[in-house]
């Protein structure tokens, strides 16, 4: 088969179906709290105020209801992680995808409807759901594209889950300006939003084919197999050989069982990719992105930016993620995903370095303060060039057919933890050390520039059998 056949407007509309009904949901639902903050919280102030007939609650216990409303999020996203394996086995990749959005409606319903009711627990509610639904999606939309794409493109679509992440956190930061939807009554609008690119979904996706890989080595449905990888290839281009890879890796899944947790923990063969997958998705998280993103506003500031210029300094920092992203999705097949990983996280240990002693004398010296954002622009871009995109789609490489379901259920597990971990540790770190809470992101992220220069695999162009057949070898020596 010519390894550059396969990029079509058919394959094209099947990537945007799945990904921005799927990855919009995750980015938007982590961004979108931001900019209305302080509204919602006097609104829940006086929604307190009201059940108590007059007595105003305590700035601690609003502060405490905002935190579950934020964090919740991510329970929810664990949860969902831990789904996975059995969603899409159960349903497929793309029939899971579908059936998720039902979460949406859900979400949507309740959020939307809050202030009418006057209940913010229904925000906190609605959080949850869209939190289930955003860790299922971010285990069966990378699955899908992985599956569905050839093996010279799989890396520039896997990055697209990504990307959209970035764009959607990026228009949830733009449509919370208070010149638009965040303001006093428009910002439930704000919150019920997210529904849109789910309808979308559900009108885009059921045109596309279930994917090829788990129709024959998941169900073996070998004729329908066929349909849906010719409907992805288009009519010209021959997909003998693919299918021929597709058909020995069911023969081969066919002499072992469906994979458990407990056997990815135990066989050699898997626990090795199983820790790789792992590492990567604790040190996307811990690398200090979220924190670098949510101090962001305040840097701006204290380098002499009004309140209003810092946010939209800080909505650039979001274009510039973007942007680096699309870099990184041609990178991705040129450079190799190794060798991304190994310049964003190397790139983002010497700025958290930097970042920590400018962030600590940028008082005396005004100077300091503007390197501070430079250094931060800096950091965006090292995430963007390949930590931020890679750790997704890396476990659906590392893994044939009847193990990478499991294994996506842990890794994204792991990541939604691991982000968890950081929004409920960052502050009381931080009030405790000052800017020197870097310092800890750099052990990490030196930690892990050596872990990926020992132990990543390269797995630019290789097939799915050529990469288990590299850690089946591994684990005998």
């Amino acid at each position: 088969m010519d390894r550059k056949a396969g990029f079509n407007a058919k394959l094209a509309f099947a990537i945007i179906a799945a990904a921005l009904g799927s990855s919009f949901q995750h980015g938007y639902n982590t961004g979108v709290l931001n900019n209305p903050q302080t509204l919602i919280q006097s609104w829940m102030s006086s929604v307190i105020t009201n059940r108590t007939e007059g007595e105003v609650p305590s700035q601690s216990h609003i502060t405490m209801l905002w935190s579950i409303a934020v964090s919740i999020f991510c329970i929810g996203g664990m949860i969902g992680g831990v789904m996975t394996g059995y969603v899409a086995d159960r349903y497929g990749r793309k029939g899971g995808l579908l059936i998720n959005n039902i979460l949406v409606v859900v979400a949507v319903i309740l959020e939307g409807a809050s202030k009418s009711a006057g209940s913010f627990e229904m925000i906190i509610l609605g959080r949850f759901f869209i939190g289930i639904n955003s860790g299922l999606n971010a285990g069966l939309a990378p699955m899908y594209l992985a599956e569905i794409s050839p093996v010279n493109l799989r890396g520039a679509v896997g990055t697209v889950y990504q990307l959209v992440i970035t764009i959607s956190i990026l228009i949830a930061q733009v449509l919370g300006l208070n010149s638009l939807l965040g303001t006093e009554d428009l910002w439930p609008t704000l919150l019920a939003i997210t529904v849109l690119p789910s309808i979308f979904q559900m009108f885009t996706l059921p045109i596309c084919p279930e994917s090829p890989k788990y129709l024959l080595v998941g169900r073996g449905k070998e004729i329908e197999a066929q349909r849906a990888l010719t409907w992805l290839r288009g009519p010209s281009v021959s997909v003998q050989d693919e299918m021929d890879e597709m058909r020995a890796e069911y023969e081969a899944s066919k002499l072992v069982s469906k994979v458990t947790i407990r056997e990815l923990l135990t066989n050699n063969s898997l626990r090795i990719p199983l820790i790789i997958s792992v590492v990567i998705m604790l040190a996307q998280q811990f690398s200090g992105i979220n924190a670098v993103m949510f101090f962001s506003t305040q840097i701006f500031m204290e380098a002499g930016l009004t309140a209003e210029n810092a946010s939209y300094a800080t909505m650039g920092m979001g274009s510039i993620n973007v942007l680096m992203t699309i870099v990184s999705l041609v990178l991705v097949e040129k450079a190799g995903r190794k060798t991304l990983l190994l310049i964003g996280f190397s790139g983002m240990g010497v700025v958290t370095l930097l970042l920590t002693f400018a962030m600590s004398f940028s008082k005396e010296a005004v100077w300091l303060s503007y390197l501070c954002i430079v250094l931060i622009l800096a950091f965006v871009i090292m995430f963007a060039t390949g930590p931020g995109s890679i750790p997704w789609f890396l476990v659906s490489e590392l893994f044939n057919q009847s193990a990478r379901p499991a294994a996506t259920s842990l890794a994204v597990a792991t990541n939604w933890a691991a982000n968890f971990l950081v929004g409920l540790g960052f502050l009381p770190l931080q009030d405790v050390m000052q800017s020197y809470v870097f310092i800890i992101f750099t052990v990490i992220i030196v930690l892990t520039v050596a872990f990926i220069y020992k132990k990543v695999p390269e797995t630019k162009n290789k097939t799915m059998e050529e990469i288990s057949a590299m850690f089946r070898q591994q684990s005998y020596q």
